[in-house]
């Protein structure tokens, strides 16, 4: 019956196990680098600066096409534009009655010449002439072409309609838009190396968090097998002391090292917990997910191969930081042309069409009526108090600022990558030393637990020896982590880290 009990214990522990690795996300270190990738919002921020980019690039090219627009406009008068006076339209609008009233007058003039009468009175003709004379009506279409004209005079503006479409080609702008054009091109590279730049620091910092678990996993595991060794050995001098063959004083130092082992254990543990919760935080989960790394329970840090050395022009040509400051230098370059093309002439193509209501064409009448035109711009600058060279000259000036920029960013990556290189060989060298005293310590360790068996071994020489082991186990851990990150740092300080 017992042994039944204690099977089906043990079926539960099982199970609860295994549904505890399940519930556990295992992550290899390309899948915490993607992770990071698609989560960063530095990345995220640099891929916008891109678009935003390419859009500036292609507002620079549309420079190159013409520009039409239409625009129209609609305005009330209240009142209508006369071309004449009003005194000059009423003599207008009067101008037969004046006619008639002259013929009327001549008329009586006439008649009252002693000389005319004698002569033209018995005259049938001439009276027939001064009968129709008199009978006729001269004012009224006089009045009429008058009025005519008096109102065509007048032009009736209280509703006025005008539109316009424009086209607008430049033919030379002094440079301008070629130069626009290749500065809005350089701007989408310096912000696709600006992006490489945060890339492979998010790189750089996932090894390290990556790393830094390991290791911390590693010491872990390295604690709890060294406070397995002490309790051993406590039980084993507590038998002793049972004997006579061991003092209180050796289970009381077996004791204060058993302490100390378990303070590592628990430092390790909640190391190990704030390590992963920064690197959830890095690569997007929730900070209590419940990870577990692939090389976190590995016996041994895995060691990086060291690369061929590279000449400092190789590694020019790969740093992002320097192709930025190489396109930040052809950008400056470019606005030096902007700058002087203010100084040069400019030439432009115009066409327009102009649609007016009233009709401008036909009298002005109140009906729709267009017309067609088109000519060349040329605008020459003359004075502007030397603005033009002042700006060339500071543009230039600020062209050769950032050439000593760039010239001292080299020095400074030729020596970086430097240190990097002698770090990195320094800790392979460390790693090969703490590999072999490894190898020593844990000897060493043997022979002391045989001693310590057979009882030809103190208990202070078995606690040296696992002293002696502990430390040279937490040297090589820390040492293979060290390599690691000297050979990422110098990736990246090499420009060997690129966005794949």
């Amino acid at each position: 019956m017992m042994k039944k009990i204690i099977a089906s214990i043990s079926a539960i522990l099982v199970c609860a196990t295994s549904l505890n690795v399940r519930a556990q996300q295992v992550l290899t270190l390309d899948e915490c680098k993607q992770m990071a990738i698609e989560n960063n919002n530095a990345l995220k921020t640099a891929q916008q600066k891109i678009e935003i980019a390419n859009y500036d690039k292609k507002i620079a090219f549309a420079n190159y096409f013409p520009k039409i627009s239409a625009t129209g406009t609609y305005m009330y008068s209240s009142e209508d534009i006369k071309l004449i006076s009003d005194e000059s339209a009423d003599k207008l609008q009067n101008l037969g009655t004046g006619v008639q009233n002259n013929i009327t007058d001549v008329m009586t003039s006439l008649m009252s010449d002693p000389a005319i009468i004698s002569k033209y009175l018995t005259d049938p003709a001439f009276q027939k002439m001064v009968n129709t004379l008199k009978g006729a009506d001269i004012a009224t279409p006089i009045n009429a072409i008058g009025a005519q004209i008096a109102e065509a005079m007048t032009l009736d503006m209280q509703n006025t309609t005008a539109a316009i479409v424009s086209v607008q080609q430049p033919i030379f702008m002094g440079g301008k838009i070629v130069a626009s054009n290749a500065m809005a091109g350089y701007a989408k590279q310096l912000a696709e190396s600006q992006y490489d730049q945060e890339y492979s620091q998010v790189i750089v910092d996932i090894e390290q968090a990556y790393w830094q678990i390991v290791s911390i996993a590693a010491k872990k595991q390295l604690s709890e097998n060294y406070a397995a060794l002490l309790k051993q050995m406590s039980a084993d001098v507590d038998a002793l002391i049972a004997e006579g063959f061991a003092t209180p004083s050796d289970a009381l130092t077996i004791k204060v090292k058993a302490n100390e082992a378990d303070m590592l254990y628990t430092k390790a543990t909640n190391g190990l917990a704030l390590a992963k919760m920064l690197l959830c935080k890095e690569i997007g989960l929730p900070l209590d997910s419940e990870i577990v790394l692939a090389d976190e329970n590995s016996e041994v840090i895995p060691t990086p191969e060291l690369t061929e050395v590279l000449t400092d022009e190789q590694v020019y040509a790969a740093r992002p930081e320097i192709r930025s400051l190489d396109l930040a230098k052809k950008i400056y370059d470019q606005k030096v042309t902007i700058a002087r093309s203010e100084a040069l002439p400019k030439v432009a193509l115009s066409a327009n069409y102009v649609i007016t209501n009233p009709n401008v064409l036909n009298g002005f009448q109140n009906n729709f009526g267009g017309f067609f035109t088109a000519g060349v711009m040329v605008s020459v600058p003359i004075c502007h108090g030397g603005e033009n060279i002042h700006k060339t000259n500071k543009a230039k000036a600020e062209a050769a600022l950032t050439q000593y920029k760039l010239d001292d960013a080299k020095e400074m990556i030729s020596l970086q990558v430097a240190q990097l290189r002698q770090q990195e060989n320094e800790a392979f060298e460390k790693l090969t030393m703490a590999q072999s005293n490894l190898a020593n310590a844990e000897e060493n360790l043997r022979v002391a637990n045989a001693g310590w068996s057979e009882g030809m071994v103190a208990s202070n020489v078995l606690l040296q020896a696992q002293t002696a082991w502990l430390q040279a186990h937490s040297e090589c851990i820390e040492t293979g982590v060290e390599l690691q990150m000297c050979s990422v740092k110098l990736a990246k300080a090499e420009g060997r880290i690129v966005n794949e």
